[in-house]
């Protein structure tokens, strides 16, 4: 994996959830107008808040969408992370050219707001797995 490299905003980014939550952040990127947090593995309640106070103290402050999720060194535990709030069923693996292509399955319920309008959801979670592991591709069923 390469080394990732943060710009000053980002680095602001990360200095200001790390100070208002008290959670350490793995990575942080801007993807569909959105600022994601990937938190260190146990730190995701620290991080959100009772109730998700902490999330929308700092919506509030940087004027953005944040989305919080728990980082893992496993493809597949990080791919049930990020689709978390979609109550994830299975995620399957198979090969895509030299990376991997991850299906996660949820509850046919909630499949269209897994994808997202547009596919917004699913590019975050292609540009959070292309960064932490060999998965290049990412749909859900």
């Amino acid at each position: 994996m390469p080394e990732i490299a943060f710009d000053t905003a980002t680095l602001g980014y990360i200095r200001l959830f790390e100070e208002r939550t008290g959670a350490r952040v793995k990575d942080c990127l801007e993807a569909e107008d959105k600022l994601v947090f990937l938190v260190l593995p146990g730190e995701i309640h620290k991080a959100v808040g009772p109730g998700g106070v902490l999330v929308d103290r700092l919506k509030g402050l940087l004027h953005k969408e944040i989305q919080v999720v728990e980082y893992a060194d496993e493809p597949e535990a990080l791919a049930r992370n990020i689709f978390y709030f979609y109550s994830p069923r299975l995620v399957e693996f198979a090969p895509k050219g030299s990376g991997r292509h991850v299906t996660v399955t949820v509850d046919p319920a909630w499949k269209a707001r897994a994808i997202g309008k547009g596919g917004k959801n699913l590019k975050i979670a292609r540009a959070i797995l292309l960064r932490h592991s060999d998965v290049v591709s990412v749909s859900v069923a």
